[in-house]
């Protein structure tokens, strides 16, 4: 079927649609000219987007059972102390792109190996994420499984409710 072929023209009139053209060009044309002038960096192409309000922000709302104790799993140090950064020299966060710096807090994966900003990798684990944001492994070690499955579950109060069920029989 398709659309008809007048359809543009019934919401746009031509000469708008060749208003909208000529202003393109002439704006293509100033950055040109701009460009080659090399004040092409006084332009902020960039949109400014407003700051969202604190009811839309993950902090509004408390994290979840299982983002608290991966937080406990994971442990917090500052990259100054860390061995690793005696052996990284310059090596950057893989969520903000920031480098570290010596009196800056830092999550190690216990995993992997990789670190991030302890907010960064926080705010990750807030939006209930269980993998490391760079190659995706699992935040809790294999070895460390059970422990988390059985913390999580004495945490969510399911065992006493499971518990209660189960005695009435």
């Amino acid at each position: 079927m398709g659309f008809p072929v007048g359809y543009v023209e019934v919401f746009f009139p031509n000469p708008f649609l060749h208003t909208l053209a000529l202003l393109g060009l002439l704006r293509n044309l100033v950055f040109f000219l701009f460009h080659l002038l090399g004040l092409s960096d006084f332009f902020e192409t960039e949109v400014a987007w407003p700051d969202p309000r604190p009811s839309d922000t993950a902090e509004a709302r408390p994290p979840s059972v299982s983002a608290l104790l991966i937080r406990d799993l994971l442990p917090v140090a500052k990259f100054g102390d860390s061995d690793i950064a005696a052996r990284q020299n310059g090596c950057a966060c893989a969520v903000c792109l920031f480098e570290f710096s010596e009196e800056e807090e830092i999550r190690c994966m216990r995993n992997c190996k990789h670190i991030f900003h302890r907010t960064c990798v926080d705010r990750w684990i807030d939006h209930d994420q269980k993998t490391c944001p760079l190659c995706r492994t699992p935040f809790v070690p294999d070895d460390m499984l059970d422990d988390y499955n059985q913390r999580l579950w004495a945490a969510t109060g399911v065992n006493e409710f499971y518990t209660d069920y189960t005695s009435s029989f």
